[in-house]
């Protein structure tokens, strides 16, 4: 059994979990900021700002990660794949602060409420990133681990559906070719959260695979 426990030396997983705990508030922020445009445009700002005060959380403890990586003689798995698993968790938020940017630098102050539909499951993405990273530290978790990665696949597949249907809408209904343009650069980036996601759900399989 405790060759199944992963080695705790340089606090990993506790700077990994840290980090995807800022990973729910980002998906949480970002799902706010849709239904603002959606429900009250005024309070938009707000949740832009949140959006950046979270990635730049994300970034120290990132480089935290890294810093450790650079110090520590004993890691939990290999180095390369410790560095992709932050390296890809940081990308989420990058992204996520991306779509708070393109609506301050497309100036769009209203979406169809189908956007939120999509931006829930960017949420829900998110909160399964946190739970399989918080499995990580022990291989008896290899089950839960894989089931959540299943999961976070599913939902991907999911983003990509609701993308489609939304952008057939906004191809359909919405007359003005500038806003058709606007939302279709903020649906796709809502859609790639789901993308690195699922990155990240690949490099945890495969650690699970590797080492359990």
């Amino acid at each position: 059994m405790f060759g199944r426990l992963m080695p705790r030396e340089g606090k990993y997983f506790d700077l990994f979990n840290t980090h995807a705990a800022l990973i729910v508030q980002g998906g949480e922020a970002l799902a706010s900021l849709v239904k603002a445009l959606v429900e009250s445009p005024e309070s938009v700002s707000r949740h832009t700002d949140n959006i950046d005060a979270i990635e730049r959380k994300a970034d120290s403890v990132t480089h935290d990660t890294l810093s450790q990586l650079h110090t520590s003689f004993i890691t939990p798995f290999d180095r390369d794949e410790i560095h992709q698993l932050i390296s890809g968790m940081d990308d989420i938020l990058d992204i996520i602060q991306d779509v708070a940017e393109s609506i301050t630098l497309y100036d769009i102050h209203s979406v169809p409420a189908d956007a939120l539909a999509l931006a829930n499951v960017t949420e829900q993405c998110c909160a399964r990133v946190q739970k399989l990273v918080n499995l990580l530290h022990s291989m008896e978790n290899a089950p839960a681990i894989l089931k959540l990665c299943h999961e976070i696949d599913e939902l991907e597949s999911d983003a990509d559906r609701k993308l489609r249907e939304a952008m057939s809408k906004v191809f359909r209904e919405e007359p003005d070719v500038r806003q058709v343009i606007k939302l279709k650069e903020m649906y796709e980036l809502l859609e790639s959260v789901t993308d690195r996601c699922k990155d990240v759900a690949g490099t945890v399989e495969a650690i699970v695979l590797e080492n359990s």
